[in-house]
């Protein structure tokens, strides 16, 4: 099979670096009047023909700094050469290169500006490469993290999933043959899946709240107090789970931080659930808020089997969690946890996890409101 390769004729290519240098001709010429102005200023007072070759060249430097163009540049240099022997080399008012030193000087000067130029605009280039292989990089961690999400969203919304096909099926098929016990065992199963599946659906809906089209995430912040704001999330977290046990720890003095009220109450939830869920322990979760110097600590404590200390570095990356030597068959965490990293960095803070000797701890932190303002 013939392939057909498409090429750039090099007309087009002339043409299109034509119209590149003819766009970068008002700021070249705008430099050398400014460079032209106060060379005349400068050779009033002084006829040192040399210091005035240096402001040309300062000016080439300021035009390949400008232009990011070869062609320029290299105009710029000649320009420089011929205008200080034209107006400022005796006699005045005409290009003569045979005068005694002179031919060396000028070569000189257009060798240094030429050199100047392109090596100032080789450098400017580079600096243009890094930063697009950065962006580069940077789009590449982000399609990572976006595959990452997804693996964790297909096995995190599979499991509950299958079990309200699975469990509804029997019902259908079998429920006649089934107690009343029985029945309302499977009922509440079902109850319970799908009470996660639209806790999963919010976590998910949170990001697209917090991210531009850019995929840059963002919040609006007011100064909220603490205090409520963990109240609010232990309230809500204790409707859906009556039977969990928290006991939370606060400061007694009043503290205000800018946030997303609603957002950080799904982070705190996001974390007492996955301790509800994953912790293999009937003790009581432990909620404290701590201050670090102008910094709120928020810390959810558990005493159960703690993390494998192989998935510290990886849990917050959208990836399934899973405690100690056993697997969390039932929900997996990655999800939320990603969606906590996420909004805790979209308020400038930091998240991390770890492991205390009766179990396992999330901390994040948010930052002071003068670290945000400038103050």
């Amino acid at each position: 099979m013939e392939r057909t390769v498409m090429s750039t004729p090099k007309g087009f290519r002339l043409g299109a670096h034509i119209c590149h240098v003819i766009r970068q001709l008002p700021v070249t010429a705008m430099i050398l009047a400014m460079a032209t102005l106060i060379s005349t200023v400068f050779f009033h007072f002084s006829n040192n023909v040399i210091n005035i070759s240096l402001i040309f060249i300062v000016a080439i430097v300021f035009i390949a700094r400008a232009t990011n163009c070869y062609t320029v540049g290299i105009l710029a240099s000649l320009y420089g050469v011929f205008w200080v022997n034209f107006a400022y080399t005796f006699p005045y008012m005409t290009l003569d290169f045979t005068l005694s030193g002179y031919p060396i000087t000028f070569i000189g000067m257009a060798l240094i500006s030429t050199l100047v130029s392109s090596m100032t605009i080789h450098e400017a280039k580079q600096n243009q490469l890094l930063q697009e292989k950065d962006h580069m990089l940077m789009e590449a961690e982000k399609e990572t993290m976006r595959a990452n999400l997804l693996r964790a969203i297909s096995h995190d919304l599979r499991t509950p999933l299958t079990t309200i096909l699975g469990t509804s099926s029997t019902l259908m098929e079998h429920g006649e043959n089934l107690s009343c016990a029985e029945r309302r065992k499977m009922a509440q199963n079902i109850y319970s899946d799908a009470d996660w599946l639209l806790h999963m659906v919010e976590n998910l809906l949170s990001i697209t709240r917090i991210q531009d089209e850019r995929g840059v995430a963002h919040v609006k912040k007011s100064e909220e107090p603490v205090e409520e704001v963990v109240s609010e999330a232990v309230q809500r977290f204790r409707r859906r789970f009556p039977d969990a046990l928290v006991t939370v720890t606060v400061p007694e003095e009043f503290i205000v931080i800018p946030m997303d009220a609603t957002l950080i109450e799904q982070v705190i939830n996001n974390l007492l659930e996955n301790a509800y869920y994953h912790a293999g322990s009937d003790l009581p979760i432990e909620l404290s808020v701590t201050l670090n110097g102008p910094d709120a600590a928020f810390t959810v404590k558990d005493h159960g089997k703690g993390i494998d200390p192989q998935l510290l570095g990886t849990m917050f990356e959208g990836g399934t969690l899973k405690r100690g030597t056993g697997t969390d068959a039932h929900k997996g965490m990655g999800i939320g946890l990603s969606i906590c990293r996420t909004i805790v960095a979209a308020h400038n803070g930091q998240i991390s996890a770890g492991n205390h000797e009766n179990g396992a701890e999330f901390t994040f932190i948010l930052p002071d409101w003068r670290k945000d303002y400038g103050a």
